[in-house]
Formats: structure tokens, sequence, C-alpha cells
């Protein structure tokens, strides 16, 4: 039997790779003789790395130090890929290389020695994206979860030779609340985008501003008070007056509004993560002639549909026919078809607290769990009441 085992991360205790090897081996245990598969995904966020190097062995890593978002050094690792490896899927050309970013390891809120909501900045991002381009990438993908700025990415802008102005005619700071004062940009020294595109992996669908925006709705989660999302917020208005673009479009707030500043000013493509990253990563390709695929997250529910991880394979999964069993910190709602089977981790171990101090524990026997449950095809269905 052909098994895919394809989780997303369990956010707060175990990452992707490491939870797919888990339940791997405790699948293992039950069924020696199965042909078992890791593929860990992500979302675009923290992970994204990961999920690639997991998924594309053959990539190589680079590290680039660079200023992080408080202006410290921070060493940011990357990845390029081999030749043609994405050529046709919507990003790379070919005989082109494709090189996979992630904001989070150059401009990371973690990165931070503590909240600065109006000057934390995006300039670490642009200079690895810098890096890629002269290391040889002719396209780039760029994860865009976790950042600790509110800047629209006009820091990553900066590093890549775009200018913004006073009414004097000065550099403004770095930093979103700076934006306050933009009166023009320089696009003179801006370096142009690969020719095989740039690719943005978001998971949320905020636009730049207002309410459901950026600074309203994030900013608060990196040490913004009302008085800074008031000041973000009217900052990154200012720039969507002076940049063009669509600010309304959904991920345009992404990553502090990284995703506007990018796709406005410099051609980027927004995308949902999940199903990009399970494109670009494999997943089409190692479903063909599997058997079955297990997937997990830290919780299932209704939002586990709507662009994460576990939503986005299942799509993938009853596309190609193949059955899915699915193991989760929590089950929240009892999965839809093609799922067969579930397992919840706080259940085999009794309590969250349980599960959440020996997750790769419960994620073995919860393998073993699911192994057990594999039936003749055509048999396996998820009962209707969970």
């Amino acid at each position: 039997m052909r098994v895919v085992v394809a989780p997303d991360s369990f956010k707060g205790s175990l990452a992707a790779a490491d939870a797919a090897r888990a339940v791997a081996d405790g699948w293992r245990a039950r069924r020696p003789d199965d042909d078992v598969r890791l593929l860990p995904l992500a979302d675009g966020g923290e992970g994204t790395l990961d999920a690639f190097a997991a998924a594309r062995p053959d990539a190589v890593w680079h590290t680039t130090t660079v200023p992080g978002p408080d202006g410290r050094p921070v060493d940011a690792g990357w990845l390029l890929l081999p030749e043609d490896q994405v050529a046709g899927q919507g990003v790379g050309t070919a005989g082109g290389r494709t090189a996979v970013l992630e904001l989070a390891r150059a401009s990371g809120l973690p990165l931070l020695r503590g909240p600065d909501p109006r000057h934390a900045h995006t300039y670490g991002l642009g200079a690895v994206a810098a890096a890629a381009l002269d290391a040889g990438a002719t396209a780039l993908v760029i994860g865009l979860g976790g950042s600790a700025s509110t800047d629209g990415g006009t820091g990553a802008l900066r590093a890549l030779g775009l200018r913004l102005r006073d009414r004097e005619g000065r550099d403004l700071p770095l930093g979103g609340a700076a934006l306050a004062g933009l009166a023009y940009l320089d696009r003179a020294g801006l370096r142009p985008p690969p020719p095989g595109g740039v690719r943005l992996l978001v998971d949320v669908t905020a636009p730049l501003t207002g309410p459901a925006g950026a600074a309203a709705v994030f900013g608060p989660q990196k040490g913004a008070g009302p008085d800074d999302v008031a000041v973000l917020d009217a900052a990154l208005r200012r720039l969507a007056d002076s940049a063009g673009g669509d600010p309304d479009q959904p991920g345009a707030g992404a990553a502090g509004g990284t995703g506007y500043g990018l796709a406005a000013l410099w051609g980027a493509r927004i995308v949902p993560g999940a199903a990009a990253v399970a494109e670009l990563a494999g997943l089409p390709e190692a479903l063909a002639g599997a058997d079955l695929v297990v997937t997990g997250e830290g919780r299932f529910d209704e939002t586990s549909l709507r662009g994460k991880v576990v939503g986005a394979l299942l799509d993938t999964a009853a596309a190609a026919g193949v059955p899915v069993q699915v193991v989760a910190g929590q089950l929240g709602a009892a999965p839809p078809e093609p799922v067969t089977a579930a397992v919840s981790l706080v259940e085999l171990a009794g309590s969250t607290a349980s599960a959440l101090a020996e997750p790769g524990r419960w994620l073995r026997e919860a393998g073993g769990r699911l192994a057990a449950q594999v039936r003749p095809v055509g048999q396996n269905r998820w009962p209707s009441g969970g």
C-alpha cells in the first residue's frame, strides 16, 4: 500500500516535518510493508522552507546575513530549487531557477527584542531577495507569514532600490509610521523583478487598510495599541495614494501590507499559500498512484477548509480520488469526504496538557491507530456523527 503523510505543522508543539516523521513511524510500526512517503506542508508562513526542503532534497540551502526588523543582523536561510522544477506552474521560466524565501526568517516577529510596531521593517526580506537574484534566481516564491512590521513592504522595496521621499526630498526612515511623511516614490533605482515572476504566498484575505486591514487586524499582534493602529493605518493609506495598485485586493494586507507593496510596486502576484505550497512541493505528483494520504494540524474545525493546509489537501485528494485520514491535536468538527478516519491527540493523551507535553509520542500513537483502521477500498467511510 502506498501512503503519503502530508501534515501541516502542529503550531506550538511540532514542525510539519517532525509531525510527518512521528506519524510515519507509528504507521510503519503497525504496517511495516507499506510504502510510506513524507511530504510535510505549509501555508506560506513559518515552516514553508522546511516543507520545500523535505519535498525537494536536491534544493540548495543558502544563508544571507541581513538587517533584521530592528536593524540588528540576522542570518536568513533561503532555498534555490533546481532548474525547471516549477516552470509551467505559474512561476519560473524554462531553464531558470526559482528561489524560495520566507519573510519570517529575515523580518519575523520573534527576531525583535521587543515589539516595535511603528518602526519595525521588512528591509531584510528585500536584502534576501536581492541576494537570491544575484545568485542567479530567475523567479521568486515568497512566504509572507510571521511579519514583525506594518510597513507595506516598503523596507523590502528599499533594499531593492526604491526610495521614499518627504516634501524636502529627503529619504524617509524605515518603518510603517514614517510613511505618514511620504511625498513621492522614486522608482528610478528599483531593481526589476525577475523574468519568471514573483509569487507571494499568503494565508489571509485582508485588504491593506480599514477595519479589516493590516494595521487594525494584525497590528495588535505586533504590539500596536489603538494609537499605533490609527497612525499605521493612515500611513498605509498614504502609501496607497502614491503607489496605486489595488489596496483592496484579498491578501494585500498580508504581512503588514507587504503583499500590497510588492504587488503594486514590483509586479508580484498574491496567491493562497497552502494550495501553492502543495502544488510546488509536488503533492499532485505524490498522490498519483497513492492509495491513501494522511494529513493533520493542531486543530481541525470549519476554518480548516477555508484556505488552510488541510483544506487545500482535501481538495487535491478529492480531485485525485485518493482517500484521506486526519490526525489533529483537537477535532472541532467531523471531517468531510474524502476523509475516511480521524484521530484526536487530546483524546489519545487524555488532556490537552498531556498532548502538548509529548506531541511526538501521541502522533506516533495516532499513526498506528490510523494504520489499524485501514479497510478494503470502498469500505472506508467517516461516520457522519463524528
